[in-house]
């Protein structure tokens, strides 16, 4: 097994900087999720660490090795792409054989490990099936387990996940995830979507336009984001958002003030009259007949839509001229222009700075 370490990393075309200055370290055995919007780096990150793609500046460490130079090949890594690449003409036990036999690898040795990781992955009873005659969750299977066979020091996927279904992604994302812990490799995995990072990381590394903004555990940036980005990309539903200003002690919005909580009064005395931007999860916005959680105060709300998902209410609405988004218990439906009331939960207000985006 190995760590990978990305100093000072930099990609760039020609004029365009796609990557610059990424530092990132992931430990030996620890699964590390890139995540982020379209475009901003990651799988040029990851094809980077592969070989696939030439270092504009900085290094790339694998196993406390400079790899920068060294081909694809002898980086003992293992790549799940987003397009299962397998051959189509080649049976399942022959896409798993594949890379052993180009390594010249012993038959014997050939035959332990394409059984031992086609049960790992229940798919022993399809390898004499070709690509076509499989489901795209099989295909996945296969396509990890041609990726498992190498036995590498790490593994690499590109949005492995991205090609299935709702339903199919969830049950995949678990075998990974659980595959990964019993076979303790270190992993480096880039997805968009961040209920894939939250669930499937041990640490989270967000990268926005080419740079790294915040790496952390997932309740680490899920409760302490370091900025508005990291705030508005993690969580689903995302974070509600409300421009307001710091003014004696209180927190003045378009149509509605709340008092600054304790946890907070320190930051905002320091920045008075300062123009803020104020974050509130839509689980610390609570229905008037529940008791809220700590410190809180009421805000009058308009409805604009609300979405019934069985066990809860997605409701959608304005507070002044901000949206704002809560969930609710099923029993009572509002309808669209209803006039609420709710409660912010104070202690869990998050505060940034309105020009640096930074949190206070």
């Amino acid at each position: 097994m190995a760590g990978v370490v990305l100093r000072d990393l930099a990609k760039r075309f020609g004029e365009t900087r796609v990557i610059e200055g990424l530092d990132l370290e992931i430990h030996d055995g620890e699964f590390m999720v890139l995540v982020g919007p379209s475009g901003c780096g990651k799988s040029t990150a990851l094809r980077m660490i592969a070989g696939l793609e030439e270092v504009s500046g900085g290094e790339i460490l694998i196993g406390g090795r400079v790899v920068n130079d060294v081909p694809p090949k002898d980086r003992d890594i293992a790549m799940v792409f987003q397009s299962y690449a397998l051959y189509p003409h080649m049976t399942v036990r022959e896409n798993l054989e594949f890379g052993l036999r180009i390594r010249k690898t012993p038959q014997a040795e050939v035959d332990r490990l394409v059984t031992e990781a086609a049960q790992v992955l229940g798919i022993d009873a399809l390898l004499h099936r070709k690509p076509k005659e499989l489901s795209g969750g099989q295909r996945q299977r296969v396509a990890l387990g041609r990726a498992i066979v190498r036995k590498p020091s790490v593994f690499l996927f590109d949005e492995p996940l991205s090609n299935l279904d709702a339903k199919l992604r969830v049950q995949m994302r678990a075998e990974i995830k659980k595959l990964q812990a019993r076979l303790g490799v270190t992993t480096i995995y880039v997805t968009h979507d961040q209920i894939e990072a939250m669930t499937m990381g041990n640490r989270i590394a967000v990268l926005n336009a080419g740079k790294l903004q915040q790496v952390g555990a997932p309740l680490e940036l899920y409760e302490r984001p370091a900025n508005l980005f990291v705030a508005a990309f993690i969580g689903s539903p995302p974070m509600n958002f409300f421009k307001a200003r710091l003014e004696r002690g209180g927190i003045a919005a378009a149509g509605f003030s709340l008092p600054v909580p304790a946890a907070l009064r320190a930051a905002a005395a320091a920045r008075d009259g300062a123009a803020v931007t104020v974050g509130i999860r839509p689980e610390n916005v609570v229905e008037l007949g529940r008791t809220p959680r700590g410190e809180s105060a009421r805000i009058p709300v308009t409805v604009d839509i609300a979405e019934p998902l069985g066990d809860e209410v997605i409701v959608h609405a304005r507070a002044g001229e901000d949206p704002v988004v809560f969930r609710q218990a099923p029993h009572a439906i509002p309808a669209i222009g209803d006039q609420l009331e709710v409660q912010v939960e104070l202690d869990h207000l998050h505060l940034f700075d309105a020009e640096t985006q930074r949190r206070l």
